[in-house]
């Protein structure tokens, strides 16, 4: 890695020799509707981010950027540069590319393309990342020294959360550092990946983790326990809502037969999102020969072998693979399902997937493990169920009590919706954050 426009030597970046000053700890989050949260400029640090209309990489991150400034604060966004942006660079929220690598088609990191299955880099990330890291590290520390935001705010703990900390010890704005995924098993990967994660986590005044599982995953690396708060990423409430629109098209087109009940799953075909269990469930007794077929949405690079799976297990016929579905249609798949189902698995550790809250916010029920953050937003019995993971009977006995009972589908959709509108969408979520952040900023 090469040294910033300071003159920072590489060594010092990744072995700081002392803390800048004393942190105290933070405890439990504050009550956000009743805090006051004054205006902030927040620099956020990201690999993923939209890149045209209908992108899936990174909403989560552009879903709060751009609550924050729907209420009132600055937000500057940096992200590695990709051929494949179409879309302002400056609206209510500033948007920073960074380029690594000449010609330009080299950008091959970040935006959902790093990791193999989620499990381990792609032998280009290892040749890439050094570029990436001093190109970001260059431009974050030359932009923040300029325009001074009051918090850095990283999503994923590698490579953003280390360029943050860089920054952050140089220029002494605090951090706050967020561990939504993959950057767990990333850390943990090589004597060098896991220094710099201890540095980020040392730096950072604030972490965040969307599922207890990324916050035990990060904690062997040096993570203080009295620094987390666990925030998850929401869904707009607006945007997505119940509607019929389009649903009788779509299932038409899918060929779902009239009276088949129709569940969900939406994400990257890798094993920690367990849609295999799913496809397993669906032989079990309870859900064998059923009016059940399972719309698929997403790509990755278990596909292939689950379909093969279904086709095994004679389930082939009862399951529709859809691919990558843009932003501005995924609405219509959630309101033609009748419930989302979630089995995810602990190895590797994940975080409550955002789909689960997309689900709720149309008004349908959840069937999730005990992983993975869902237990965070779906409560077992309410507005959903709860089961053990890699369990596919447990799995097919939830799915088909819902599927033999549309009132309490209907009212556990309902309760989901409530759920969303009060406590687990953005304007919620981006109170806690604010509230957080101005403490670490000394302005509450």
């Amino acid at each position: 890695m090469a040294p910033g426009d300071t003159g920072t030597h590489p060594r010092a970046l990744l072995w700081p020799a002392r803390e800048l000053a004393p942190r105290a700890p933070l405890h439990s989050p504050p009550a956000a509707a009743q805090c006051y949260n004054p205006l902030m400029h927040i620099g956020v640090l990201t690999h993923n981010y939209p890149r045209f209309a209908g992108d899936f990489s990174g909403t989560f991150v552009e879903a709060l950027c751009e609550e924050l400034a729907t209420q009132g604060h600055r937000i500057t966004v940096w992200a590695p540069f990709d051929p494949a942006y179409d879309r302002p660079l400056n609206g209510r929220v500033t948007l920073r590319l960074y380029r690594y690598a000449w010609p330009k088609q080299l950008h091959r990191l970040g935006y959902m393309r790093t990791m193999q299955a989620d499990l381990a880099l792609r032998l280009e990330a290892y040749l890439l990342s050094p570029a990436l890291f001093a190109s970001a590290t260059r431009a974050v520390l030359r932009d923040a020294a300029h325009d001074r935001p009051d918090v850095l705010h990283a999503h994923w703990l590698l490579p953003n959360g280390f360029v943050g900390a860089v920054a952050s010890r140089r220029l002494g704005i605090p951090l706050a550092v967020s561990v939504p995924g993959s950057d767990a098993q990333v850390a943990r990967q090589n004597p060098l990946f896991r220094a710099m994660a201890r540095f980020a986590l040392r730096q950072a005044t604030l972490l965040t983790a969307n599922s207890a599982d990324l916050r035990d995953a990060v904690v062997p690396l040096g993570a203080d326990l009295d620094k987390f708060d666990m925030i998850i990423y929401g869904t707009d409430p607006n945007a997505l809502r119940p509607a019929q629109e389009g649903t009788a098209a779509l299932r038409a087109r899918l060929e779902i037969p009239a009276s088949d009940v129709v569940a969900l799953c939406v994400g990257r075909m890798v094993p920690k999102k367990g849609f295999d269990i799913l496809i397993r469930a669906m032989a079990e007794p309870p859900l064998r020969g059923q009016p059940l077929t399972v719309v698929m949405v997403g790509n990755g690079d278990d596909k292939a072998a689950w379909q093969a799976l279904a086709e095994t297990l004679g389930v082939a016929h009862r399951l529709r693979w859809v691919g990558n579905v843009p932003k501005t249609e995924i609405g219509v798949y959630y309101n033609m399902a009748d419930l989302l189902a979630m089995p995810s698995v602990s190895k590797p550790a994940d975080g409550l997937n955002v789909c689960v809250l997309d689900a709720m916010s149309c008004g349908k029920p959840v069937v999730g493990t005990t992983v993975a953050g869902n237990p965070l937003a779906v409560m077992d019995g309410v507005t959903g169920f709860i089961v053990p993971e890699q369990d596919p009977a447990a799995l097919a006995a939830a799915v088909a009590t819902l599927l033999h009972d549309p009132d309490l589908r209907r009212r556990m959709g309902a309760a989901a919706r409530t759920r969303i509108e009060t406590e687990l969408g953005w304007p919620q979520l981006a109170r806690r954050y604010v509230a957080h952040f101005a403490r670490m900023a000394g302005k509450e």
